[in-house]
């Protein structure tokens, strides 16, 4: 048997730091969740979904008035409610207290 020409391999210290700490640090340290979105466009896809069907909604704003009409178009601060007998009006978001489906329609 010849040994002579053998070379031993040995990992690297810092091979070896970085073995050992990496199962470490993911077993003992408790997952962290994502951060949630800061903006989920529910109210987005509730205004298309109303819009493309058409659907007659009744809008009661901040000072108590209530009006009827159908959701035209809508941008970040307005909607613009097309309403029959009535003119159409472009609401400020900011001054709708809720809306909700017309049951009567």
């Amino acid at each position: 048997m010849e040994s002579g020409n053998r070379k031993l391999i040995r990992p690297s210290l810092s091979e070896m730091k970085e073995k050992t700490e990496a199962p470490r640090k993911s077993a003992g340290a408790p997952q962290k969740r994502p951060v949630p979105p800061d903006q989920t466009n529910a109210e987005n896809f509730y205004y298309v979904k109303q819009m493309q069907a058409k659907t007659p909604m009744v809008i009661t704003l901040k000072d108590g008035e209530v009006l009827k009409g159908i959701i035209e178009w809508y941008d970040r601060s307005c909607l613009k409610v097309n309403r029959e007998g009535e003119p159409n009006v472009l609401l400020y978001k900011s001054n709708i207290k809720y809306m909700y489906k017309d049951g009567e329609a």
